[in-house]
């Protein structure tokens, strides 16, 4: 926040825009937040932007630092700041004949839509709405006083939306009115006093009249918003510092809502859900901007184009104000090409006036980052190397999962507006809350929502897919899950919600909560039951920016696989080698199970030796198939690292099965089994310590590795690179034992085959112990591959089966920023890889270094990996991409 130092140091709180010109401009998005950084930047390109000011993030940070105080001088440096919406408006704050009204907006540097207080008309009373009314019209004059009071009451007062919401409804039933078009400025008058008596009645005082005390309200409602429950959950999805601060951005008022000359719309300047170079919006005549983002009126297409693809019959704006139409679309392709980069842009018409309110780098899916980057490099907007920071790592699990089959049969409930693309299947739910707790049980979630509301955030996260019966693409809702990847279908006008009955009726037909359901967003449409998927396209665009990327990276990327379809998908994914291949997965096979546990059961070494030799043609046929697809990639393969009992049967149907095959009793295999239980298997005999307790089953397993190389490369002409780890190493005497002991199979194997291969011997380092010892250890292992699953677990005394139970407390009180076992604990673990990477070259310059547990998929992760200089990630297969473009990332930012 260096800016904001700065500028705090000259006591510069408030910095104004409008007519031409602003204090502010597009780099100082730290301290005007980005909405405030953003109209100013239009106002000095000479936009039609309402002039207004913004209190900076400064304030803000001053403002939770100080008691929830303001620092001195602000409220002169606003004062000023409204003199100056007053000389540009011709009107004055508070006047009763001409009165200026404002708006008042949150604004952080990081978009947050929906998730804080706006107040919209602020400056209305009893006196200045009929100064309104003479310049306005009575009607519209009291219908704006009546939505100030409701959206005030309820941001800066407390009170609750349905309380309002019941009294119009009341109203308009005794009236035996249907729509508000049909309310008189009479029953606006009369609404306003029912309205007002209910805030007294709930408050136990008046509604404030005053302007100024309004604005006042209002600006601290907007930074006291920063920390309301929504707006912290989303920071802490979205990785937003709290100590970023919002800043607060007060705005002259136009009005979309004076008639059939006036609208108000959103508009992107490319598809957000496909990434298309096409304009794309939405907008309502005569309504005000909260009408159209909030859902509460389902808004009409904006160009003639997208409404005969959405089969729409309303008249689009480029038919209902062509003109206009023709303004937008120029200013339109002006931040586009400003910027360079796709906008979100707000608009109000005042009676056939257009105004500019807002544009920020929209929200897109995963599918339409990746277009829009690809598209705008190969435009010469932008180059290969940003394109390639364009799309964020995270957001490609998004494009790697598969979407429903093209041959599948669709039974469709109801279509909708395809809001996000992308499928899930799920079972439906209404309420957010019981999202978030069925997902935490492991559930797959759909929910529906007749409209979503930013209380509803939680539950969206939770949810495979969301759906709602009301609002456009612009909608909560859309905007939200675009911004996650989740699949939404929206404005699904047909579709009756019953949350009450939890229940849904569409087309004659009826759902229950608890039904499963397929969403396919890209379509707009909910399915009966479960759908089959199909494998994602990643070729094309996808191809190519992968390509830009591995060109930017220096971290190389290995794959964590062990059966062929998972080593085949993480090769086709750009897997440059395996970084863990799990041989014990290999033996819980159906058919080498048994064999495993007569070799566990057998008395003595001899016995050992005999179910070893019936593995070892498995175990070469398990190595050669992994060769033949990585052809001369290296595969770094750990030896047999899980405690014994684990491979033993647990229930009494299968300790008799297993006596019998075994030739034992149950009661010779159940003394066995408790001979081998251990109290803490985590931290006892498993890894390197059955090596050194049973040499002879890794010397089966390092012959099977060498013979299956030295096959295939006799097959194939490829030399396979094996590279053979030794897990759980504590000291260098372990590593020498057992090194020497695969050495000595690699040279018999080489001497009975008469081929030799390159192989490296090396270890996982996953303890504290061998971090501190690395210096000594790299004496002996020409490569360390981290285990960081296990070094987070011995370094933070944590069991990753056990956390969750209180991780999630951790979290939530910030002793840990993030799940130590999703995102690496930098501090601590990471210290320990940095100091093991240090010693283990200062003892062998040349030692391969990488790291193998799950956090070589997370994007964060990585990029402290590069930083640290290792050579390589490995990750599952589906991650292979994400690490890809993290690696670039990585590289690029520097």
């Amino acid at each position: 926040m260096g800016d904001t130092a700065q500028q705090m140091s000259k006591e510069q709180w408030v910095y104004s825009f409008g007519g031409g010109s602003a204090d502010g401009n597009t780099s100082m998005k730290n301290l005007l937040g980005g909405k405030g950084a953003n109209l100013a930047e239009m106002a000095r390109l000479g936009l039609p932007v309402p002039p207004g000011f913004t209190i900076t993030t400064a304030v803000c940070t001053a403002y939770y630092d100080n008691g929830e105080t303001y620092p001195g001088g602000l409220d002169a440096e606003v004062d000023a700041a409204l003199k100056a919406i007053e000389a540009e408006t011709g009107k004055t704050f508070g006047d009763a004949d001409n009165p200026l009204l404002v708006s008042v907006r949150s604004g952080a540097r990081a978009s947050m839509p929906g998730m804080m207080d706006t107040v919209l008309n602020l400056g209305l009373s009893e006196v200045t709405v009929e100064g309104l009314a003479k310049k306005a019209g009575e009607r519209f004059a009291y219908d704006s006083y009546r939505r100030f009071i409701q959206m005030y009451s309820n941001v800066v007062l407390g009170v609750k939306h349905d309380v309002f919401e019941h009294l119009l409804d009341d109203y308009k039933e005794r009236q035996d009115y249907q729509l508000d078009t049909e309310m008189t400025a009479d029953d606006w008058k009369e609404i306003i006093v029912q309205y007002k008596a209910a805030v007294k009645k709930q408050l136990g005082k008046p509604f404030p009249d005053d302007p100024r005390e309004q604005l006042w309200g209002a600006i601290t409602a907007v930074f006291g918003s920063w920390m309301n429950d929504r707006a912290i959950l989303y920071r802490k999805l979205n990785d937003i510092p709290a100590e970023w601060g919002t800043a607060v951005n007060v705005q002259s008022m136009v009005f979309g809502n004076m008639g059939d000359t006036s609208a108000t719309g959103v508009a992107f300047t490319r598809d957000p859900s496909t990434g298309e170079k096409t304009f794309y919006g939405e907008f309502l005549i005569n309504a005000q901007g909260e009408d159209v983002v909030a859902g509460i009126r389902t808004p009409a297409p904006i160009s003639r184009s997208r409404a005969d693809a959405l089969g729409s019959d309303e008249a689009p704006l480029e038919e209902a104000m062509p003109k206009v139409y023709e303004e937008l679309v120029e200013v339109a392709d002006t931040l586009e090409s400003h910027y360079r980069d796709m906008q979100d842009i707000e608009f109000t018409v005042e009676d056939n006036k257009l105004y500019m309110l807002q544009t920020r780098s929209g929200k897109r899916t995963a599918a339409a980052a990746l277009k829009i980057a690809v598209d705008m490099a190969e435009e010469g907007l932008i180059n290969e190397e940003e394109a390639v920071l364009r799309l964020m790592p995270g957001q490609l699990d998004q494009l790697l999962h598969p979407t429903i089959a093209p041959d599948a049969k669709r039974d469709v409930i109801v279509k909708g507006l395809p809001a996000s693309p992308g499928a899930a299947v799920g079972k439906v739910v209404f309420d957010s809350d019981e999202a978030a707790e069925l997902a935490e049980k492991g559930e797959d979630v759909i929910l529906m929502r007749v409209e979503t509301s930013p209380e509803d955030i939680h539950g969206m996260h939770a949810a495979r897919a969301i759906v709602t019966s009301r609002g456009g693409m612009t909608s909560h809702a859309a905007v939200v899950a675009r911004g996650m990847g989740r699949p939404c279908v929206c404005g699904a006008g047909t579709l009756q919600i019953d949350p009450a009955k939890g229940l849904f009726r569409a087309g004659g037909r009826e759902f229950k909560k608890g039904d499963v359901v397929t969403i396919d967003g890209a379509e707009g449409e909910v399915l009966v039951g479960a759908i089959d998927m199909v494998q994602p396209d990643l070729s094309g665009d996808f191809g190519k920016l992968m390509e830009w990327a591995d060109r930017a990276r220096r971290l190389k990327v290995r794959t964590n696989a062990e059966t062929p379809a998972d080593v085949e998908t993480a090769k086709n994914f750009g897997a440059e080698g395996i970084g863990l291949c799990r041989t014990e997965h290999m033996f819980f096979d159906a058919e080498r199970i048994p064999v495993v546990r007569s070799m566990i059961l057998a008395e003595g070494k001899k016995g050992r030796e005999a179910a070893l030799s019936k593995l070892l043609p498995m175990q070469r046929g398990d190595f050669a198939e992994i060769f033949r697809i990585m052809e001369d990639r290296p595969c770094t393969i750990r030896l047999l690292d899980p405690p014994l009992h684990e491979f033993l049967p647990h229930s009494e149907d299968e300790m008799a099965e297993v006596a019998k095959s075994a030739g034992v009793s149950v009661d010779t295999l159940k003394s066995q089994a408790n001979e081998l239980h251990e109290s803490n298997p985590m931290l006892g005999h498993r890894g390197c310590r059955l090596g050194i307790t049973y040499p002879e089953i890794y010397e089966m397993q390092a012959r099977a590795i060498f013979e299956a190389a030295v096959q295939v490369a006799k097959e194939t002409g490829y030399k396979p690179v094996p590279e053979v780890m030794i897990p759980l190493v504590a000291t260098q005497k372990e590593l020498d034992i057992l090194k020497a002991k695969v050495d000595a199979t690699a040279k018999a194997v080489f001497s009975e085959t008469g081929t030799e291969l390159e192989y490296l011997v090396g270890t996982m380092i996953e303890l504290p112990r061998a971090c501190l010892q690395a210096g000594k250890i790299a004496e002996s292992a020409a490569f360390f591959s981290f285990g960081t699953n296990d070094l987070t677990q011995t370094t933070l005394g944590i069991s990753r089966d056990d956390a969750a139970r209180f991780l999630k407390a951790y979290e939530e009180q910030g002793i840990y920023e993030k799940d130590p076992f999703v995102t690496l604990d930098q501090t601590g673990v990471g210290e320990l890889v940095q100091m093991a990477a240090e010693r283990g070259r200062k003892t062998r310059p040349d030692i391969k270094l990488g790291i193998c547990g799950e956090h070589g998929g997370d994007p964060a992760s990585v990029m402290f990996c590069d930083s640290l200089g290792l050579d390589y990630v490995s990750c599952s297969p589906y991650r292979v991409p994400i690490a890809r473009l993290a690696a670039a990332h990585a590289a690029l930012n520097k």
